[in-house]
């Protein structure tokens, strides 16, 4: 595959993938098992914002390419803090919920954070070690 359309495939796969991700977190954050609330979605943000990030460093050997995912996952995690016009709001802050809600924004956030730092401070090219 060429230089460009593996970029682009890439890129696209970065985005769709982190968006998908991120709905799915979203919703699983009230899950509960035997009435008792799980917070999945904070271990699932955590570790996927992660492995999307370097993934798609990896993938694609770009780093714009590779901040893509945590930036599509910020938008649609901090969205679904917001009210809609027709009154609905998924991710909660009250109670028990509110504190998985808070938990997952901010892991989510910090992991997406230390994978584009990992990302951005990684050399280009071939490290020439200092004589």
């Amino acid at each position: 595959m060429s230089g460009p359309l593996r970029l682009v495939l890439g890129a696209l796969g970065a985005v769709l993938a982190a968006g998908w991700l991120a709905l799915v977190e979203v919703f699983w954050l009230p899950l509960r098992v035997a009435g008792v609330l799980v917070p999945l979605s904070v271990l699932v943000a955590v570790v996927g914002n992660y492995l999307l990030v370097v993934g798609a460093l990896r993938l694609t050997g770009s780093r714009a390419v590779a901040v893509l995912p945590a930036v599509v996952w910020l938008v649609v995690a901090v969205g679904a803090t917001m009210r809609r016009p027709e009154g609905d709001l998924v991710a909660v802050g009250g109670g028990g919920l509110g504190a998985v809600t808070l938990a997952f924004l901010g892991l989510g956030v910090l992991a997406a954070a230390v994978a584009v730092g990992r990302v951005l401070a990684t050399p280009r090219g071939p490290v020439v070690p200092r004589t």
